[in-house]
């Protein structure tokens, strides 16, 4: 058995702000960094062999908070593209509830939390689905199957792309998925077939 653990990164500047955030890469909050350690404490019985995270400083500095944590610090994490936040396009940097308050709660449901609603200039969860599995089934799964455990550390919409994934969870149900910053999932996994044994969640963080 091993496990896979998906952390999304603490509350960043731009969550704490209420913006759309994306491929920007700004900095954790203090209160991510808080997030970040506390999401540590509820994985203090495992130790991992791999890492995997986005080329983004908020997913990095929330996986270095994490192993910093646990004394796991030798461990060195691999980062890509392929785990980056959506490119929200013409969405990136406005406030989330300003956009809400001019073209309505439709829209801005469609826009925020949809399967494959087109975002002006961006992307849409089906397209970071499209780019984050590949990866997955080619480098974390082969580590789970290695018999290592895995930490991913990314971002709200990665690993919404990923849960629908591993829990084969239908188009129309994804909107209703939501992770929060500093949000731990761990799964344990059959290493032999990558089946996913048990599942526990741990909330630490906040919605944003």
């Amino acid at each position: 058995m091993a496990y896979l653990v998906l952390v999304r990164h603490g509350q960043s500047e731009w969550n704490a702000l209420g913006q759309w955030t994306g491929l920007t890469d700004v900095n954790l909050t203090e209160d991510g960094r808080r997030e970040a350690r506390a999401a540590a404490k509820t994985l203090e019985d495992i130790t991992f062999g791999a890492a995997h995270t986005s080329k983004l400083k908020r997913a990095q500095d929330t996986l270095s908070e994490i192993l910093m944590e646990l004394g796991q610090t030798e461990l060195e994490a691999r980062a890509t593209t392929a785990l980056n936040e959506r490119d929200y396009g013409e969405l990136t940097g406005k406030n989330k509830w300003q956009v809400r308050d001019e073209h309505g709660e439709e829209k801005f449901m469609a826009w925020r939390r949809s399967w494959d609603y087109p975002v002006p200039g961006g992307e849409t969860l089906k397209d970071v689905h499209d780019r984050a599995v590949p990866y997955y089934q080619e480098h974390i799964l082969a580590d789970l199957k290695a018999g290592k455990n895995v930490i991913v550390a990314a971002h709200g919409n990665t690993l919404r792309a990923l849960v629908k994934h591993l829990e084969n969870i239908a188009e129309a149900d994804i909107p209703s998925l939501e992770i929060g910053t500093g949000e731990v999932y761990i799964y344990e996994i059959e290493p032999e077939s990558g089946r996913i044994i048990a599942k526990d969640i741990k909330v630490s963080g906040g919605k944003a």
